[in-house]
């Protein structure tokens, strides 16, 4: 209790520097065991402009650092910004190798100490025993995707991912509407298909609150279209 009621003073003090997220991120690169030699799984999720992508190219340019050797791939539907690149909102990037399926991830990942995967959420169900295959071979597997689509709903292969992986972090965006935090991703386009690669034109972070205001709004704009036509 006692630690509650110094932790809220803290809080309320605004004197806490020592609990922002930068100050306790995680490392992930530690065994207790060096004789066991499996891998293991790192899952980067949350709603469209949190730093899934930011966060997914800092960790593999350690790995980098460290002489390891990294390989990383994304779904090659994804060309935003480069072909054969992973770049982030902030234009970080990294050199990848765009994959159709993934099961190419499987052959192409052999003799790897580090795999990145980024915009998992695109990737066919396959993508979980492929993760899990190369984690059991020994291999440090990095993920990056959106936890949720424009609907609100588990996004294709990431649930399995997150309830499979060692490590799980959710980040998240600051909502545009609310100042916030954000972890819905709202499509302001009128499309309905769940894959529909955009920016900030085709979409915006919100808040819960923020999100289902404007969930309600699109569709009473959607009904007095209706009604005109």
């Amino acid at each position: 209790m006692s630690f509650l009621i110094n932790l809220f003073t803290l809080q309320s003090n605004k004197n806490y520097s020592f609990l922002k997220a930068e100050n306790y991120k995680m490392f992930l690169e530690n065994t207790v065991n060096h004789k066991e030699q499996f891998g293991w799984i790192e899952v980067i999720s949350g709603s469209m402009f949190s730093g899934k992508t930011e966060e997914l190219i800092r960790r593999l340019r350690r790995a980098q650092f460290a002489k390891q050797k990294v390989e990383i791939f994304k779904p090659s539907v994804d060309t935003r910004y480069d072909d054969e690149k992973v770049i982030s909102h902030n234009a970080s990037e990294i050199r990848s190798t765009p994959v159709p399926a993934a099961a190419n991830i499987r052959i192409l990942a052999q003799g790897c100490d580090v795999v990145g995967i980024d915009e998992a959420q695109f990737f066919d169900d396959e993508i979980i025993s492929v993760c899990n295959d190369l984690a059991n071979s020994g291999i440090r597997v990095i993920v990056a995707g959106l936890d949720m689509d424009f609907k609100g709903n588990p996004f294709g292969p990431m649930p399995a991912l997150m309830a499979t992986a060692e490590y799980v972090t959710k980040v998240h965006a600051v909502c545009t509407r609310t100042g916030n935090l954000a972890n819905y991703s709202f499509r302001k386009a009128a499309n309905d298909n769940l894959v529909m690669l955009g920016e900030t034109e085709e979409y915006e972070p919100l808040s819960r609150a923020a999100y289902y205001y404007a969930l309600k709004e699109q569709e009473a704009s959607a009904e007095r279209i209706q009604k005109k036509e």
